[in-house]
């Protein structure tokens, strides 16, 4: 195991040396280090002198990728790309391009903390609802109740989780004045800012969830083994739970961390909407000001923590099933 899990970091790493190499050639071929100047120093007045500053002090006045020969130089560390994928490979950020954004670092450790408080509840929640409401669709296979569950799942997932933002926060901020409709607070307060979104979240995400494993359970209902179970005399509740959900999780293991880098990097919707100042909302804003920087530390980090679940989900298939061998 321990040799496969090396061979996969090894793959990681090229994969991570890929995706730094094209977030950096795509987003240089959007903007030059100049106009990523005007943006961030502002106003319709930029004097030649004040881009070039703003260039020398974040780095952006060496070569891009290759150095120029002609000016007598053979460092490699003397190219913008060199410098900042070193440092990224460090987990070292360095300072967002934008003069207010400050170290990048501090802000993702900060708030990727307020991104767990959203994410892990509706997570954790949706699955265990999803889990069981497909369960109980399955026990009543071929009823009302099936027909009519599937029916709702079908509705529900052909509303776009927008709407189900815009409704929440007009019906029970605006006015029924349940919850605050945007905004956030620190230690337990956060909890009257949170419940909304999580709540709006497990509503939108149940369906498509539902649907999945509803699949996968009836899959397994058919089988042999199900039907000798039930032959023994065995409650459909402990059929359900012993057999049908035991021998069903490897797809629920592969879904379920899948989602787990979403975890950490926050709900991009979500976080916007409702001014939660999680990395979703801090990826978002970095995108809308064209913040080189922040953009390129966030690709970064959503890349590794991909990497890292798709390890994780391989050493839980052993777990969940001994039959699986890594090789």
């Amino acid at each position: 195991m321990l040799s496969y899990i090396l061979r996969r970091l090894g793959y990681g790493l090229v994969i991570l040396i890929g995706v730094n190499l094209i977030t950096f050639l795509l987003f240089f071929t959007v903007n030059t280090p100049d106009d990523m100047a005007r943006l961030n120093i502002g106003g319709k007045r930029v004097t030649p002198d004040q881009i070039e500053k703003w260039k020398v002090e974040r780095g952006y006045d060496k070569p891009m990728l290759f150095n120029d020969q002609a000016q007598g130089t053979d460092q490699l560390t003397q190219t913008v790309f060199w410098e900042r994928s070193v440092s990224l490979f460090v987990f070292d950020f360095g300072r967002a391009d934008n003069a207010s954004g400050g170290d990048i670092g501090h802000q993702i450790a900060q708030r990727m903390g307020v991104s767990l408080r959203l994410t892990v509840p509706i997570f954790v929640l949706g699955l265990l609802a999803s889990v069981i409401f497909s369960l109980w669709l399955v026990m009543f296979r071929g009823t009302r109740v099936d027909f009519w569950g599937v029916v709702a799942c079908v509705v529900m997932m052909s509303i776009s989780s927008l709407f189900y933002i815009i409704v929440g926060q007009y019906l029970f901020s605006r006015v029924a004045r349940l919850a605050p409709i945007s905004g956030y607070a620190g230690g337990l307060d956060a909890v009257r800012f949170l419940v909304l979104p999580i709540c709006l979240m497990l509503v939108a995400s149940l369906a498509g969830q539902a649907r999945f494993f509803r699949t996968l359970f009836l899959e397994e209902a058919g089988k042999d083994y199900v039907r000798t179970a039930r032959a023994k005399g065995l409650a459909e509740t402990a059929v359900m739970g012993r057999h049908v959900l035991r021998n069903a999780m490897l797809p629920i293991i592969t879904s379920s961390g899948s989602a787990l880098p979403g975890l950490f990097m926050g709900g991009l919707l979500t976080e916007s909407f409702f001014g939660i100042p999680g990395l979703g909302s801090y990826t978002i804003d970095a995108i809308a000001s064209q913040d080189f920087a922040i953009v390129r530390a966030m690709v970064f980090l959503g890349s590794v923590l991909y990497i890292v679940s798709n390890i994780l989900i391989d050493v839980a298939y052993t777990l969940a099933d001994p039959r699986v061998r890594m090789q």
